[in-house]
C-alpha cells in the first residue's frame, strides 16, 4: 500500500500544480478522442459529464440517476454521452481508478468505472483501496501483475493529468460532477432525472 501511494502521489502533485495554474474563462466541454464515449455520435444532443471514480456525488448520481438516463436516452440513440475524467481527493486513488479502467479496455471501461463507483464506499470505509481496485481489475480479467503495470505507468498518469489540467485551465472545472449538454455547463453538482429530461428536451428543440 505505501508503494502504491508514493507511485502515484505525482499525480496529486502535478494536479495541484495544474490548479495554481487555473485560468477563468468558461469552456465548452469540448470532446476529444481520448475521452470515453457512450451512444449515437451523431445524435442531436450531446451531453458530457466531468466526475471523479472518489467522488460521492459522483458515485450517487451513478447509481440512482445514471442508468434509468442511459436507458432512456443514451442506449436508444437521443443522446451522445461523454464521460471526462476528473481527480478528486484522495487524487492518487481517483487517477489508478481511471488507469484500471482504461487498462481493462474500452468494451469495459465503463463497467470498470460503475464497479469503482459501487465499491467507494467499501475503499473509504475499510481504507483499502488498493484491494478493491485490485479486485476490480481481476473481475475485468487483469492479472495483478497487470495490476501493478497499469498503475504505476508513467505515460498514462501523464496522459491523465494533462487531461485534468486541460479540465481546469480550459473548461474551467472546479467540482465534479459538472454537466455541459451541447456544449452548454447546465449543471455543477448532481442532476436528477427531472432536470436531464428538461435540459435534453431544451437541447432537442
Amino acid at each position: 500500500m505505501p508503494n502504491f501511494n508514493r507511485r502515484l502521489l505525482v499525480v496529486a502533485a502535478l494536479g495541484a500544480l495544474a490548479l495554481a495554474g487555473c485560468s477563468k474563462g468558461g469552456g465548452s466541454g469540448a470532446v476529444d478522442s481520448a475521452d470515453m464515449t457512450l451512444g449515437d455520435p451523431n445524435a442531436k444532443v450531446k451531453m458530457v459529464e466531468y466526475a471523479s471514480v472518489t467522488c460521492s456525488h459522483c458515485a450517487r448520481f451513478n447509481q440512482e440517476v445514471f442508468p434509468e438516463f442511459r436507458k432512456q436516452y443514451i442506449d436508444t440513440g437521443k443522446v451522445h454521452y461523454t464521460f471526462k475524467e476528473f481527480l478528486t481527493p484522495p487524487n492518487e486513488v481517483a487517477a489508478a481508478g481511471f488507469l484500471v479502467a482504461r487498462c481493462a479496455g474500452k468494451d469495459k471501461y465503463f463497467s470498470v468505472i460503475d464497479a469503482i463507483f459501487n465499491a467507494q464506499q467499501e475503499m473509504f470505509t475499510t481504507g483499502d483501496m488498493r484491494g478493491v481496485l485490485l479486485r476490480t481489475a481481476q473481475s475485468a480479467g487483469m492479472t495483478e501483475q497487470q495490476f501493478n503495470a497499469c498503475i504505476t505507468d508513467e505515460a498514462a498518469l501523464k496522459a491523465l493529468n494533462a487531461r485534468v489540467e486541460r479540465a481546469i485551465k480550459v473548461d474551467n472545472i472546479t467540482a465534479t460532477p459538472t454537466f455541459f449538454i451541447n456544449g452548454k455547463k447546465v449543471k455543477e453538482g448532481e442532476m436528477t432525472m427531472a432536470d436531464l429530461q428538461a435540459a435534453v428536451a431544451e437541447a432537442s428543440k
